[in-house]
């Protein structure tokens, strides 16, 4: 390969640039990719490369799950044809999804008597809620809840959705809408 074809990618400060070069003394023009969706995956590359630093398995085994996740649904979105790949609001939704699934996994190691895998699952669901927002109180998410409600005029049950999409538009990531669902049906209902 010559260096008239020499196209690579570079991480600079967190960001991925492509990198694109006629010739070794050509100049080099970058082009950000994904620019204003770079923050929650340029933590996580961030935390990754510091923990490969620190030589904390435990956190880069988990960090490294967590590239993979959203690696897998930028595919999803590509095969989609969204070639930017998946928002933070996606990415918040895989990390809230990995929460659940490993809360479920402690509890089941906890009834099973393997407390240490149950340890293991709960060092992995701090190390990702890292990443997430703040979750609402049940006094705030109360709150959410009606204001969402007045905004969208709900007054009966059959208007449950479009409460519940104004809430995952505003507060994904902050609220458990396992519980924010039944919330929503009492005061409609």
């Amino acid at each position: 390969m010559t260096s008239r074809h020499l196209a690579d990618w570079v991480l600079v400060f967190g960001v991925n640039f492509r990198v694109v070069s006629a010739s070794v003394t050509a100049h080099i023009r970058a082009k950000p990719i994904r620019d204003d969706k770079m923050e929650l995956r340029a933590r996580v590359s961030t935390a990754l490369k510091e923990a490969m630093k620190a030589k904390d398995s435990t956190r880069l085994s988990t960090l490294r799950l967590i590239n993979a996740a959203i690696k897998d649904r930028d595919i999803e979105a590509r095969g989609e044809g969204k070639d930017e790949g998946v928002g933070d609001d996606v990415v918040l939704a895989i990390m809230g999804k990995m929460v659940k699934q490993r809360q479920e996994s402690a509890k089941v190691y906890e009834e099973g008597g393997r407390l240490e895998l149950a340890e293991k699952e709960l060092s992995e669901i701090k190390i990702i809620e890292d990443f997430l927002p703040r979750q609402l109180s049940d006094d705030e998410a109360a709150a959410a809840i009606d204001a969402a409600i007045a905004q969208v005029g709900a007054e009966s049950i059959r208007d449950m959705g479009k409460v519940m999409g104004v809430l995952k538009g505003k507060y994904t990531g902050q609220m458990d809408f396992g519980k924010t669902g039944p919330m929503v049906k009492d005061k409609l209902g």
